[in-house]
């Protein structure tokens, strides 16, 4: 028997499970499916220990949609963000700070709220997954995949793993980077690959973050740390630590107490020694865009349409910038849910922006990985320049408080 709904929503990421969430609120059938169980424990195997940071248009989203106030509880807020030039490696036994430039851009320059709000992605997932538990019209189905699909006039048809048979007015292929939704749509992706490696962990330090998200750069790629709530009594942050692919396996196979050591040195000792408070997760860094964001009664969202590196908090915004456009086009509209005007609309807005701003993460991500010459000596001057003209500064910041 063939089953009716508005939406089938392929990948039970965040994105994924956030897009379940604002269709539901819209009062819309929403059927998630994924083929894995997410985890929702810091602790536990396969955890994603990355952290989001929703910029405002992000968490004006959010509360929207009804998340918000169950995630405020667990969000820490990124008042200042800091970027420090740290200089050559410190030699060996060489223990001292070693930052050259540091330069601190504060949100209540430019508004009365923080840059965003930081949360852990495991702890994302268990409190988006609690919320769509509450809603009668959602469904999320685990360990549950598209095995077949074909796309009609009228709906998308789609054949689950299970056997169940599924009629959707619109299928949103969530399913990253390497969707098999993508895929089986025949839609085809550029990808740039930077021979990097991001680790991503958390840690405590003895020095309070006081509400600063960190970027530190020398070479390979930035080094972040991004503040998280208390961790067993101690200041904690969430780290991002890019590095080239072959530095980066060296540094995951290192004993604790050596990466430890490592990492304090890559941090500059912005907040003093550095203890590791998680296991060390590594994920490969490309750039990638879909060669279209839609077909006949489907789009693309988030990794299934677009990756960035994690450079300036764009990846999961972006995504939610996908779910803007896609929530907007369906509110005003409803009864031209997955309908080709709707699907040109979206493809027209997203594409421009997305476009322009892999652009712009691309040439940031390869001046962070010079690591000698002229690219290098000039990153500090440059940086100095950006924060001393206060206009540029200010434009810079409401920017960067955007999402697509």
């Amino acid at each position: 028997m063939r089953e009716d709904v508005d939406l089938l929503i392929s990948g039970g990421g965040i994105a994924g499970l956030i897009a379940a969430a604002g269709f539901g609120a819209q009062g819309l059938r929403v059927l998630c499916v994924d083929p894995a169980a997410p985890v929702t424990e810091r602790e536990a195997p396969g955890a994603d220990l990355r952290s989001t940071a929703f910029l405002q248009p992000s968490v004006a989203l959010l509360d929207e949609v009804g998340l918000w106030p169950r995630l405020a509880p667990h969000a820490m807020p990124l008042q200042v963000m800091r970027i420090v030039e740290a200089g050559p490696a410190a030699p060996s036994g060489d223990t001292s700070p070693g930052a050259r430039v540091a330069r601190d851009f504060d949100a209540a320059d430019v508004s009365e709220h923080p840059f965003g709000q930081n949360l852990p992605n495991w702890l994302l997932r268990r409190e988006v997954l609690a919320h769509l538990a509450t809603l009668p019209n959602v469904e999320f189905a685990p360990g549950t995949g598209t095995a077949r699909l074909t796309t009609r006039e009228g709906a998308a048809l789609v054949t689950l793993t299970c056997g169940r048979r599924i009629a959707a007015r619109l299928l949103v292929a969530a399913d990253g980077r390497n969707s098999p939704v993508r895929r089986a749509l025949g839609i085809g992706a550029r990808t740039i690959r930077y021979g990097q490696k991001a680790l991503a962990f958390a840690v405590t330090h003895p020095v309070p973050h006081d509400n600063v998200s960190t970027e530190i750069h020398r070479s390979g790629g930035p080094f972040t740390l991004v503040p998280l709530p208390d961790h067993e009594g101690r200041p904690s942050s969430a780290i991002v630590w890019m590095e080239r692919g072959p530095e980066a396996l060296r540094l995951a196979d290192l004993p604790v107490a050596a990466f430890e050591r490592a990492m304090t040195d890559r941090s500059a000792g912005v907040l003093g020694p550095l203890t590791l408070a998680s296991n060390v997760t590594i994920w490969p860094i490309i750039s990638q865009i879909a060669d279209a964001f839609t077909a006949e009664r489907s789009l693309l969202m988030a990794e299934a349409a677009h990756v960035v590196p994690p450079i300036g908090a764009q990846g999961l915004n972006m995504s939610l910038g996908d779910l803007r456009t896609a929530f907007d086009l369906v509110r005003d509209a409803p009864e031209t849910l997955g309908t080709p005007a709707m699907l040109a609309a979206y493809e027209r807005a997203r594409r421009a922006d997305v476009t322009l701003r892999l652009s712009g993460i691309d040439i940031l991500n390869r001046t962070s990985m010079a690591g000698a010459g002229l690219l290098n000596a000039l990153r500090p001057r440059g940086l100095a320049a950006l924060h001393g003209i206060v206009p540029l500064r200010r434009a810079l910041m409401r920017l960067g408080m955007k999402t697509g």
